[in-house]
Formats: C-alpha cells, sequence, structure tokens
C-alpha cells in the first residue's frame, strides 16, 4: 500500500509558500492555481491506488483482505476529497478577505 501524498506532492505543497509575485508575471501561475494542482495530481494518484485494488478484485481477488483494501483506499480518497474542499474553501475565503481590505 502506497501513501498517495508522497513526498513529491507535500513537497510542491510545501513550495507554494515561495512562490511570489515573480512567477505569477511571468506566466507560471499563482500559488492558489499550484495549491490546487498540487490537491489534483494527489487525488489523481489516489484514484489510481483505487483502480488498482478494484482490478485485483474484479480478476478473483475475493479475499476479505483485498475487499478490505479496496474499502479503505475509497475511504481515504474520500477524506482526502473533503479535505482539499475544505482547504482550497478556506484558503478562497482568506483571499477573499484580503481583497475586501485592500
Amino acid at each position: 500500500m502506497t501513501n498517495p501524498i508522497n513526498s513529491a506532492s507535500l513537497s510542491t505543497l510545501a513550495s507554494l509558500g515561495t512562490m511570489g509575485t515573480n512567477e505569477t508575471r511571468t506566466g507560471k501561475g499563482n500559488w492558489f492555481e499550484a495549491f490546487g494542482e498540487a490537491w489534483g495530481k494527489a487525488l489523481d494518484t489516489q484514484a489510481d491506488q483505487i483502480t488498482n485494488q478494484a482490478d485485483i478484485v474484479s480478476q478473483g481477488g475475493d479475499k476479505p483482505s483485498d475487499i478490505t483494501q479496496l474499502t479503505t483506499e475509497s475511504m481515504r480518497m474520500s477524506f482526502m476529497a473533503n479535505s482539499s474542499h475544505t482547504s482550497i474553501d478556506s484558503v478562497s475565503k482568506a483571499l477573499e478577505t484580503m481583497a475586501r481590505k485592500n
């Protein structure tokens, strides 16, 4: 079982705070876009985990451990999707508040 939020995803998320206006002006996007992209990649990775485990089950892997693993991966996806929504929503509300104060 592989953790869907791997070191590359964490590295991408960690680097978001270092992106400044120069990156935005050069067309590389802004940190909010990078934040969403990092979440998208993490969710894609988890979706691949679910697909792989579903393939095992559909090819006769009907052991309780196989089915439990598929359930676990699906529940992890649900948790990650809720977390991504919550974090993106929180950041967008903070940006909106900052925009009103300027």
